[in-house]
């Protein structure tokens, strides 16, 4: 019940926001389509998790199949990815919005904003698609439980009975490189919101500055430190509940 609650409540949040971004024309700007974006991200996200991870507990048949879960991989990391250049393409938004306000509407063109999304949604489905790859060279044999409740790299990885190290590296890189790209923006355009904020005089300026980055960046520190937590370490450091946790979040 709880698990379906957060996933009703998930889907239809995401969906009121989409659907009020696109009645309202007022609403029509840089900033509301990325977060109409994200919101359809976090929409799929769930979708790709949830509905099976409840007919697991709800059935005593906990049952998928090979290529249910790569399938269900795909999407996951294709979706996780996009999501992490979605969040820096939205800290850039913030970054020209209060740093430089009069060049807004010229720098945020609706060229510049498709292109971003573009960009996002092909460099997730090109990591996505490396990572399913790489996971279906592996062979498995032996152990067919796994020990999750959704098909992660990790505990499938801990699957296979043949030599591992070479896709641990691959998924490290390719995960590793989208992490290190998207903070590294992440990091300047906050960087450089701080140091424009700190130069405002009047307490409300610093106020409505504040109020338009807080909810971005406390997703963002959820969102990078689960990754961070449960993907950037060896396998053998895998920890069933703690990782669990983290899955959650």
């Amino acid at each position: 019940m709880v698990f379906f609650l957060i996933y009703l409540i998930t889907m239809l949040g995401n969906a009121g926001v989409i659907l009020i971004i696109h009645l309202d024309l007022q609403l029509h700007t840089p900033m509301y389509f990325f977060l109409s974006q994200l919101s359809l991200l976090d929409l799929s996200y769930s979708t790709v998790i949830t509905p099976k991870t409840l007919d697991n507990l709800l059935t005593s048949n906990k049952y998928i199949s090979f290529i249910g879960c790569l399938i269900q991989m795909y999407f996951f990391v294709f979706l996780g990815a996009t999501e992490c250049f979605l969040l820096s393409s939205m800290a850039y938004d913030h970054h020209v919005a209060i740093c430089s306000p009069l060049h807004y509407s010229i720098v945020m063109s609706k060229r510049l904003c498709s292109t971003l999304i573009t960009g996002s949604y092909m460099i997730g489905c090109t990591e996505s698609l490396i990572n399913v790859l790489c996971m279906n060279s592996l062979h498995f044999c032996s152990s067919n439980i796994i020990h999750h409740f959704f098909c992660d790299l990790t505990p499938v990885l801990a699957l296979s009975y043949t030599d591992t190290h070479d896709t641990e590296i691959m998924i490290f890189i390719v995960a590793g490189s989208t992490l290190i790209v998207s903070l590294i923006t992440i990091s300047v355009s906050y960087g450089s919101i701080l140091s424009t904020i700190l130069k405002i005089n009047s307490t409300s300026g610093k106020h409505k500055a504040f109020s338009t980055c807080a909810s971005h960046f406390l997703g963002v520190t959820i969102f990078y430190g689960t990754i961070i937590f449960t993907y950037l370490k060896p396998k053998n450091s895998y920890s069933l509940g703690r990782d669990h946790v983290a899955s959650v979040f």
